[in-house]
């Protein structure tokens, strides 16, 4: 894939906001600060990438649009409108994205490990559940809540029922926390070594572990970013502009 048109030229990824997570007040600043942010995407981004986790749970239905997300599809809704191209990677919170997101807000959606190249630089972006070697229960898991037929049971249910059964499958997928926590924290750095290894890449952008940070890789010239979270009252996002990328946050 290469990024495309117009006369903007930042590339801006966000990750890990997890609406519906938090108290009314919590999710009302989240929303203040992406308005803000989109703000900034409109003067001078051709590119938004979400990275996945943007939404707590997420359950999509033929009739049924889950209550308490119209603010952020709004907001979505305008972006695009705004002649920016938008990207979603599903994460293991937002496990399953449909086709409203594409057919309704003309968001592209990704899953795994995807690519573009802008600018002369390769990009590797991904969620990161589910990438590197061990946490096979996670990766089982994964399948089974993307698995169409099991998908097609959920939507069978009444909505607030399956809603219901979403968010407790994520409320299991937030607390599946491997034994060593430190090793979990590695890995996705640790995956990006690897591929470095293997592939030329500038830069692989990913959130998931609520990290935050940029590591120079082994060979001298990848770079490994994690975008972190919004969940500790910080806002943090990354932009590519003129040749560089920056880890940037919102102030409260």
């Amino acid at each position: 894939m290469v990024v495309s048109n117009q006369n903007k030229h930042g590339i801006y990824f966000i990750s890990d906001i997890h609406f519906g997570l938090q108290s009314e007040d919590e999710e009302r600043l989240k929303l203040d600060r992406l308005e803000r942010l989109f703000a900034l995407i409109k003067q001078d981004g051709r590119s938004l990438f979400m990275l996945g986790d943007i939404l707590d749970y997420w359950m999509e239905f033929r009739h049924v649009i889950p209550k308490g997300f119209s603010r952020l599809i709004c907001l979505l809704s305008d972006l695009v409108r705004s002649d920016v191209e938008v990207f979603y990677v599903a994460g293991n919170h937002d496990f399953y994205l449909g086709s409203f997101f594409e057919r309704e807000l003309g968001i592209q959606t990704r899953y795994g490990m995807n690519n573009f190249e802008y600018a002369g630089r390769k990009f590797l972006y991904a969620h990161g559940d589910g990438l590197g070697d061990g946490d096979l229960g996670y990766k089982f898991f994964a399948r089974f809540v993307r698995n169409r037929f099991n998908l097609a049971l959920l939507t069978a249910f009444h909505s607030d029922l399956a809603i219901s059964l979403m968010k407790r499958l994520s409320y299991l997928s937030r607390h599946h926390k491997p034994v060593d926590i430190p090793k979990e924290s590695n890995r996705l750095l640790n995956f990006a070594e690897s591929i470095a290894a293997e592939r030329e890449f500038d830069y692989f952008v990913c959130g998931h572990n609520h990290a935050k940070g940029e590591h120079l890789l082994a060979n001298g010239k990848s770079r490994y970013i994690n975008l972190g979270t919004w969940i500790d009252g910080r806002y943090p996002y990354g932009v590519f502009m003129h040749g560089e990328f920056h880890l940037k946050e919102l102030q409260r």
